[in-house]
């Protein structure tokens, strides 16, 4: 997956990631990375990248998505972020939090 992280971001999902250790005898996590890329992938089927990691320390709480395609061509950050929103919206019910990352290729 690729990243776009700045520096205070790593360090902030570094203090999250100590913060919030697990599940904290709770069951397994709702929705799993693979749940959510596989998601993202019917409803982008054209994108050239689709990254997903819990960044909750595997509790499944809170995500990072990265995804990379033309769909977003013409579209301002916030429509972009909304068309990611829109596709999680039953998953992002039970989730604490969603970073979201986009880009358009260079084609």
């Amino acid at each position: 997956m690729k990243r776009i992280f700045h520096r205070n971001t790593q360090r902030y999902t570094s203090l999250l990631s100590r913060m919030w250790s697990g599940n904290s005898g709770q069951s397994a996590p709702k929705y799993t990375e693979e749940d959510l890329k596989r998601y993202l992938t019917e409803r982008f089927p054209k994108a050239e990248e689709i990254g997903v990691a819990d960044i909750s320390g595997g509790c499944g709480a809170m995500f990072e998505i990265f995804v990379k395609s033309q769909e977003f061509k013409g579209l301002s950050t916030v429509k972009q972020h909304r068309l990611i929103t829109e596709s999680l919206k039953e998953q992002i019910k039970d989730m604490h939090g969603l970073r979201i990352h986009t880009e358009i290729p260079a084609k």
